[in-house]
């Protein structure tokens, strides 16, 4: 190690403790510094995505995350209000309001009854709007929670918040967890991929997929749905792979010599993940390829070969988790509802676009079945928070109909992977303005995830800056309602 970075480590109160008279202190740090690192031992420098084990038997093994970023109106796709209907068109009540921020409203506002016909549907009688017809077949395979509650009003914080349990920039997020935990199933693949539609990226930024203080080596990679899957992967005009071969190989001699001399772990991962970028050539190219699904299946999901749409993007997800891939992340932008403009009305634009995408998500879902991939295989659909039951401020005077964020209580749907099928949880009340009933919040949300892939959330933890850091932080409980 290098001389100066050693003088430095010997001034830390570990090293002082250990060098000093009192020896017991130090014995009793070490035990209690050891158990905090009970869950990061077993990760290898030179293969940290090998697979690893959870804290107890698992019912889900991979996580698809659908996030319709700008968050679904969701009393116009899954939380059906009659008396909300009923009550169409009168001021808001003020007991709702008092106390309140919304994002874009003021005074008081209308109440919006859906405008989206809603039925029952499956055996299980799941209410569902005729704005999301692709769910509709596989309403029994799904939970839908009817009372989430999140703390953040506007879309960065709030996708923060469920991503990396935190708000602001610099945590690691949840896709950096479960590959950190759980390692990768592939070696030719990233354990953790993330997909764009239409390449408009979410608000919170790559902080969604960001690895925040854990090693970079969890972090999401983004891959691109046409074109190249990962820009710059392949080699340059001039270079044939036995010249890239030779290249790494010389790369890593000077980084295996920087690690020996400043000990620095970032070293270490980039030289795996160069390695992974070389074998990534080859087998990245081949599972993006959607050109060899046949004819039924691209029909299925509405997919189009050449396309950066989101349908191609959830058949990707599928032969991504199929590859052995540990966590796929999807964003789809464009369900941010104010009805600021005709693409944004609760009526015919949300038809348009949840037709579009619950084709491909009931597809997927239907496609995992059939391939018996989806009974340890966790899929969420879901937004950031959820929409308001009056109408958006700024489009109180307009014909077209929309709603503001709100946080208070929205819905979310999963299915497969130890999840209930044909189940509802939790409620709101009548309009629709808090959670009367199972409130869920997004550490609870996240507790739940981490333990259906075998882990007890308060014990997967990673030590940074003298305290042990945890993906629900000092919260989240396990919704043990919602699990098979």
């Amino acid at each position: 190690m290098h001389p100066r970075l050693e003088s430095l480590l010997n001034v830390t109160r570990r090293n002082f403790l250990q060098g000093s008279s009192v020896g017991l202190g130090a014995l009793a740090l070490s035990q209690l510094l050891g158990e905090a690192r009970a869950d990061v031992q077993g990760i290898s420098a030179d293969r940290p995505l090998a697979p690893r084990s959870p804290h107890f038997a698992p019912k889900a093994k991979r996580v698809i995350y659908l996030h319709m970023s700008g968050a679904p109106p969701h009393l116009d796709l899954l939380d059906y209000k009659p008396q909300l209907i009923k009550h169409d068109g009168e001021n808001c009540p003020d007991q709702f309001l008092k106390g309140k921020r919304f994002a874009f409203t003021s005074g008081v506002p209308k109440l919006l009854g859906t405008r989206q016909p809603f039925k029952q549907r499956g055996r299980a009688g799941v209410w569902m709007s005729d704005a999301i017809p692709g769910l509709h077949a596989v309403a029994d395979e799904v939970t839908v929670i009817r009372s989430m509650k999140t703390d953040e009003f506007n879309h960065a914080p709030a996708e923060l918040l469920l991503y990396t349990g935190f708000a602001r920039q610099g945590r690691p997020s949840l896709g950096c967890w479960v590959t950190y935990g759980l390692g990768s199933e592939s070696q030719n693949l990233p354990g953790f991929v993330v997909l764009i539609s239409n390449g408009v990226q979410p608000s919170g930024g790559q902080g969604c997929w960001g690895s925040g203080f854990l090693p970079s080596v969890f972090q999401g990679v983004q891959c691109r749905s046409k074109g190249e899957p990962v820009l710059y992967l392949s080699d340059p005009p001039g270079m044939d792979r036995g010249m890239r071969r030779t290249s790494l190989d010389a790369l890593k001699d000077l980084n295996e010599l920087q690690a020996k001399e400043m000990g620095h772990p970032e070293t270490k991962t980039r030289i795996s993940q160069y390695e992974l970028a070389f074998r990534m050539q080859m087998s990245a190219t081949d599972v993006m390829d959607i050109t060899k699904e046949s004819p039924k299946i691209l029909d299925a999901y509405g997919a189009k070969p050449g396309a950066g749409s989101f349908a191609n993007n959830c058949l990707l997800a599928r032969r991504l988790v199929e590859q052995g891939v540990r966590y796929v992340q999807l964003f789809d932008w464009g369900w941010d509802f104010h009805g600021t403009g005709p693409g944004e009305d609760i009526r015919d634009g949300l038809t348009k676009k949840g037709t579009v995408t619950a084709q491909a998500v009931g597809a997927l879902i239907q496609d995992l079945k059939n391939r018996g991939l989806l009974d340890d295989t966790l899929v969420i659909w879901g937004g950031e928070f959820g929409r308001t039951p009056f109408r958006e401020g700024r489009t109180a005077g307009s014909q077209i109909l929309g709603r503001d964020h709100y946080p208070d209580c929205y819905s979310l749907m999963l299915c497969g992977g130890g999840i209930k099928a044909g189940h509802t949880h939790g409620e709101s009340d009548e309009l629709g303005f808090s959670v009367a009933k199972d409130k869920v919040h997004v550490h609870d949300l996240q507790a739940t995830i981490m333990h259906l892939l075998g882990f007890d959330h308060t014990r997967l933890t990673f030590r940074f800056q003298g305290r042990d850091y945890r993906l629900t932080d000092v919260h989240g409980r396990v919704v043990k309602e919602i699990l098979a």
